[in-house]
């Protein structure tokens, strides 16, 4: 895909989360949001994925660590054919297969379960792990929130990939700033969070904008000529990206848009799909 049809796919996404979300009226759309673009990024550019054959032993791997933006992973796995958009209407419905969390048994494109935050990264560590020991080409991939990396279970699975040396690792933190409780910088600071990951013996790569599809396009490319040791991927962004009165706000962080807001967002998405589809 090209810079702008992966614009136009994020925009979708976008449109996903906040049906899904608004539909279950529960929810947290604010990170599923600020990770869009790389939802889409990881989904449309980087990944070896077959939706036809979501079980392929070769594909690479998707842990999203940050388990309950299930909003963004579902809504890129619909765009991208795993299974229909009009199921994410069913999104935390009773019997539906896209519950609240992610879950392994039951939705197709799915690696791992996840939820309990920290316990994403210990389970792609795993997966980096035994593709090393079996001599499979496969790569993982892992998405965490910066509030999520407050869990000390985070650092003992980067001590673990560090000491491991897994270079078909890439751990990605969506470091949007913002937490349920607020920032994360006044909750329980976790800066400098590339020192960090670089003590535990990754190679980091920090990007200013991580919603520019050009700078996760470089870091990606970066992460692949590694070797020898893990990737962390340090990503800024804007939590509530893309719907104006959501962005930069914690308040968003589990909150489903009433009708009235839905309706705002969804008319502000759409005017950025008539600008995407004018150049």
């Amino acid at each position: 895909m090209n810079k702008l049809e992966l614009q136009k796919t994020a925009n979708e996404v976008r449109k996903g989360i906040l049906t899904g979300v608004h539909a279950a009226k529960a929810g947290h759309p604010g990170g599923s949001l600020s990770a869009a673009e790389m939802f889409t990024y990881l989904y449309f550019e980087e990944m070896n994925i077959d939706p036809k054959n979501p079980q392929d032993p070769d594909r690479d791997r998707f842990v999203l660590s940050k388990g309950h933006t299930a909003p963004g992973l579902y809504a890129a796995l619909a765009c991208r054919g795993y299974f229909p958009k009009e199921d994410l209407l069913t999104l935390r419905h009773i019997g539906s297969h896209l519950q609240g969390h992610p879950c392994v048994a039951h939705t197709p494109g799915i690696d791992m379960s996840s939820g309990s935050l920290g316990q994403g990264i210990s389970a792609a560590v795993g997966m980096a792990l035994s593709a090393k020991m079996r001599k499979k080409d496969y790569r993982v991939y892992t998405l965490l929130g910066d509030g999520e990396i407050q869990e000390g279970q985070v650092w003992e699975a980067a001590m673990f990939a560090g000491h491991r040396k897994l270079d078909n690792l890439v751990v990605i933190v969506d470091n949007n700033g913002l937490q349920i409780d607020g920032r994360v910088a006044d909750v329980c600071s976790p800066y400098p969070i590339d020192s960090k990951f670089e003590a535990f013996g990754f190679h980091v790569i920090n990007v200013e904008d991580g919603n520019d599809f050009d700078q996760i396009d470089k870091a990606m490319k970066e992460a692949r000529t590694v070797k020898g040791q893990p990737t962390a991927i340090v990503m800024k962004t804007i939590k509530g990206k893309g719907v104006s009165f959501m962005e930069d706000q914690a308040s968003w962080h589990g909150t489903a848009p009433n009708d009235e807001q839905y309706k705002i967002a969804m008319e502000e998405l759409d005017k950025v799909e008539e600008g995407l589809c004018q150049q």
